[in-house]
């Protein structure tokens, strides 16, 4: 899985660790050495960004092959990528790349965590990441969340309409702001944010989904069974503390969708590199 940067891009990249050369290969004359690198999984885990990383290696002057591509799911020791060039150019491209993946890997693998603990309850439901990303790196960090097996609930605020309490504190009917809403974007689903199951039954006829913020497995479990003895087809999402842990827990509850921020907040995986002479 490419993450689609212009070569301009890599470039920033690789010139934000090296703006002016390696200063440490440089001095010790070692530059031009021929060298390979590899790099490895030291735990079980789900690759991603090492297309990326291979790019930038080349950019850097030398040569990259994938071994795992991106989506994989590999075992501890795995090869995920091997090169070799010189090693000026082997040294420019390490850290930037191994770095990179390390931290693309640890959300895919978190991601993939989420995903399978929830579908061996229930293997249809969805589950969703929020637009909480790191501000300019949303494009990687959506691709590891969908290497990991999941999609982006909201990429942003321009393409969905999401209602949260904050929009309803300036409504005073919003029954009538929702039917606007659908005479302005009538291709849109409306997703009304609720906190209990008493705003839940009040939203439920207007709704498309109810996303559940914060609310416990056995609330979400009342919340799908008043909306099913409502005679609605509104979804029932869970969102707001959604982990690995408890994904299980709310599938069981009867949830349709879990909305989730955990994978961006995973921690990085252990990527080994081993780096000498060709």
């Amino acid at each position: 899985m490419d993450l689609g940067w212009l070569p301009e891009r890599l470039d920033a990249l690789l010139a934000e660790d090296v703006p002016h050369g390696d200063l440490t290969t440089h001095l010790l004359g070692i530059g031009g050495a021929s060298a390979r690198m590899q790099f490895q999984m030291r735990a079980a885990g789900v690759v991603c960004g090492i297309e990326t990383a291979a790019a930038l290696i080349v950019r850097a002057g030398a040569q990259a092959e994938v071994v795992a591509p991106s989506s994989s799911r590999v075992e501890a020791g795995a090869v995920l990528l091997r090169a070799n060039g010189s090693a000026g150019a082997i040294h420019r491209a390490w850290k930037v790349s191994q770095t990179l993946v390390e931290y693309l890997s640890g959300i895919a693998t978190t991601t993939a965590a989420i995903v399978d603990a929830a579908r061996a309850v229930a293997p249809g439901i969805s589950i969703v990441t929020t637009r909480k990303t790191f501000p300019g790196a949303k494009a990687p960090m959506i691709a590891a969340i969908r290497a990991g097996g999941a999609e982006p609930h909201r990429l942003g605020l321009s393409e969905t309409l999401l209602v949260f309490p904050e929009h309803r504190v300036f409504l005073g009917d919003p029954a009538s702001a929702i039917a606007r809403l659908r005479q302005a974007a009538p291709e849109k689903k409306v997703v009304i944010e609720v906190a209990s199951l008493e705003e839940a039954a009040a939203m439920v006829s207007i709704a498309d989904v109810l996303q559940c913020e914060k609310m416990t497995p056995q609330d979400i479990a009342s919340v799908v069974q008043m909306v099913a003895a409502s005679s609605v087809r509104t979804l029932v999402a869970a969102a707001g503390g959604v982990n690995a842990a408890n994904a299980a827990a709310y599938a069981q509850a009867g949830a349709h969708i879990l909305v989730t921020s955990a994978p961006y907040w995973a921690a990085p995986a252990d990527v080994k590199v081993t780096l000498g002479p060709a």
